[in-house]
Formats: structure tokens, C-alpha cells, sequence
């Protein structure tokens, strides 16, 4: 099902997804933003935690071209494509204009020392921190009571989790309150794209809505997987919803 349901959200494939520009973003205390794609789509119909995860957050921004295309194929209802990406440089120009704080959760500590280098460069205003949890598929106890302390010891206006979905989704929503950070969001590969360690398909293949294309002719092995073996199941989600309805 998509329908408009109000100003700012779109219900596409019964999910909220955030339709208006981000300068209208809600007013919270502390706003956990989440991200949803084909990839992702596909991931929480396999998931029920994950799909909780991204039910529950405060804004769900349509990154990826799947869901542009789901949701005018539904319904004819247009919705711009907001990636992780775009996300993260619009919080980075707003932190620089009021010398906000930014804290980097993910990667490694050689790409969170190249993130730290470019934002002193193109953002000198921005205080920041980082940390790099442990490269495994489950966090314990102790390792959740690290991050959240080096999170907190730090007081970021903007937590940024980059820790690949479906687990980052799912951490920073078991987690919510424990943090002190008036936003949370989890961007994934912009971590990398940042420090420049992938590079991210330029504005011709992202303004032609072919950024998944782009990805996957630099990282074929990778990248199948999610595009085209996902991209052919949610082309079934579609199709189903379609006569569902």
C-alpha cells in the first residue's frame, strides 16, 4: 500500500517514508533517523527485529531509487530520493553554522582518522569524536557499555552509525535512550564514501537515479547480491502490493 498521509510522510510498502525537505525535520528531544532502499525493504520482510527497528524510528528517509519508483507505482505519489549521504552533509553544514558537535560510531580507526581529516578541513566550526566498536556480527554486553560511554562521554548533537544495516538499525534502536545525542541516524556507507575509501558515483549517475548502478560496476562482487538478486525480489514486493491492492 502507499498513500500520502500527511505533509511530510508517504506510506510506501507500509512504511513511513519522509517526503519534505530537511529543514523539516520534527522537533524532538532526540530523533532517531533511519534509512530504507530495496536492499533494506527486502531485508526487514526477513526480519521482524530489523522491520521493528525501522517502524519505530522517528524518520525514515527514501534512500535509493526503489522506493521512489515504489511509490509512484502504487499510487502515482512523487517522493525525492534523500540518501544517507545527503543526509549526513546537510547535519554537517548545519552543525558548521552553529559550531555543533558530531560523534563518528563505526569503521575503522584508519577511515574515522581520514573523516577526521576532511572535516577540519571543509568544516573547521564542527567538534567531533569517534569510535570503532569491534568487527563482529553481535555485540556483548561490554562492548554496547563501550560504545554507549564513549557516545556520552562526548555529547554529540548528532550520532552518526555506520556499522552497515540491517545491524546498525537495530543497535541504535535498542539503544535509543541510552544515548545522549539529540540525533542518531544511521548512514552506512557514507562513512567510507566520507574518508574516501569508496568513492560514491558522481552527481551525473546519482541526478540519472543510477547511483545503485554506478556502486555496482565499481564493486560487481559486492554489490549483486544487493541490487540485482534484491532488486528482482522487491520487484516482486511491488508487483504483489500492486494487486493487492
Amino acid at each position: 500500500m502507499s498513500i500520502k498521509q500527511n505533509e511530510t510522510e508517504v506510506l510506501c510498502l507500509d512504511f513511513p517514508v519522509f517526503n519534505t525537505s530537511l529543514d523539516n525535520l520534527p522537533l524532538k528531544s532526540k530523533l532517531l533517523v533511519s534509512t530504507i532502499n530495496q536492499y533494506s525493504y527486502c531485508i526487514s520482510q526477513e526480519d521482524s527485529t530489523f522491520k521493528k527497528a525501522l517502524l519505530e524510528s522517528d524518520v525514515i528517509l527514501p534512500d535509493g531509487v526503489g522506493i521512489v519508483i515504489a511509490s509512484r507505482f502504487l499510487n502515482g505519489v512523487s517522493v525525492k530520493k534523500i540518501a544517507g549521504a545527503d543526509f549526513h552533509e546537510y547535519q554537517l553544514k548545519r552543525l558548521n553554522e552553529i559550531h555543533g558537535s558530531c560523534f563518528y560510531l563505526g569503521a575503522s580507526n584508519e577511515t574515522l582518522l581520514k573523516i577526521g581529516e576532511r572535516l577540519k578541513k571543509e568544516y573547521p566550526n564542527v567538534s567531533f569524536a569517534s569510535y570503532s566498536p569491534p568487527y563482529k556480527p553481535t555485540f556483548t554486553d561490554e562492548d554496547t557499555a563501550a560504545m554507549i560511554e564513549a557516545v556520552n562521554s562526548f555529547k554529540p548533537d548528532v550520532l552518526f552509525v555506520g556499522m552497515t544495516a540491517p545491524k546498525q538499525e537495530k543497535w541504535s534502536h535498542v539503544n535509543k535512550e541510552n544515548l545522549d545525542a539529540k540525533i542518531i541516524c544511521s548512514i552506512g556507507a557514507v562513512f567510507d564514501f566520507y574518508a574516501g575509501t569508496v568513492k560514491r558515483p558522481n552527481k551525473i549517475w546519482r541526478s540519472l537515479g543510477l547511483e545503485w548502478f554506478g556502486r555496482l560496476l565499481k564493486e560487481p562482487k559486492r554489490m549483486f547480491r544487493r541490487y540485482v538478486y534484491y532488486g528482482v525480489i522487491f520487484g516482486k514486493h511491488l508487483l504483489k502490493a500492486k494487486f493487492r491492492n
